[in-house]
């Protein structure tokens, strides 16, 4: 079997767009997409509720950058380290290349998001892919203490 990682980040303050993930397969270590959570700690009364916009994009060339290095962590903690690298929260986002969503989605801040695809439309992102983002669209309305987990399989 194939080994899984997650790469996490926990009550980074997030006031403008960010690629809270961004994700780059090592050459010949391409990976599967097995599920994404975000959510919010700071903003829960109904008077602050707000809807943000998230995507998961492809196909950039050009790294974000303000955000954190992180490491993706094995499940199993007999696996080796991952080939693939990634950043969480760059305040610059990833650019250049030819951009490819793959997948658009909203989520109320008060509940969180949680994308789990089937096995059928996991996103599977190589090297000819560049690299994986999940991108918020646009700033919240007022910055908010936010958490996120990736999980990502190495093939």
């Amino acid at each position: 079997m194939s080994r899984v990682y997650s790469i996490e980040f926990d009550g980074v303050a997030v006031s403008a767009a960010v690629d809270f993930f961004e994700v780059v397969p090592a050459a010949n270590k391409p990976f599967v997409v097995h599920a994404i959570y975000l959510s919010q700690s700071s903003d829960v009364g109904d008077a602050a509720e707000e809807i943000l916009r998230v995507r998961l994009i492809s196909g950039h060339t050009t790294t974000g950058s303000g955000g954190a290095a992180a490491t993706p962590r094995p499940l199993d903690v007999v696996d080796a380290a991952a080939g693939a690298t990634a950043a969480t929260n760059n305040t610059t986002i990833a650019s250049v290349g030819t951009a490819i969503n793959l997948h658009s989605d909203t989520f109320n801040i008060r509940t969180g998001w949680v994308y789990i695809p089937t096995p059928e439309t996991r996103p599977r992102i190589s090297v000819t892919d560049s690299r994986l983002v999940i991108r918020l669209m646009a700033a919240p309305a007022d910055a908010l203490t936010m958490s996120g987990t990736i999980y990502i399989e190495e093939l």
